[in-house]
């Protein structure tokens, strides 16, 4: 979960899988609204779960971004199944 969330910062979209996404979306959407505390301890709270770059990012960028909205940071967009395995695909980004 660590390693998506990261990616998932960082790019601010990501190509995974249906089931990879949707245990993604509360992970993330508890750091954003964490993140808007804009404290030192909500940051390394952040910063312990994903690591300091990624807790930059959401303190600094992402988290002031959705100040006035009280939930629903991210969208998950299904897609097509994959060729190989015929699992179902989905893009998680930020609204």
């Amino acid at each position: 979960m660590r390693s998506l969330a990261v990616s998932l910062v960082r790019d601010e979209k990501i190509k995974t899988t249906e089931q990879k996404a949707k245990a993604l979306r509360p992970y993330i959407e508890k750091l954003v609204t964490n993140g808007k505390k804009q404290t030192l301890a909500s940051r390394r709270s952040i910063a312990n779960l994903i690591g300091d770059v990624s807790a930059k990012k959401i303190t600094m960028t992402l988290s002031p971004k959705y100040a006035d909205r009280k939930g629903g940071y991210v969208r998950i967009t299904k897609l097509v199944r994959r060729e190989s395995d015929g699992a179902k695909q989905a893009i998680i980004e930020f609204v």
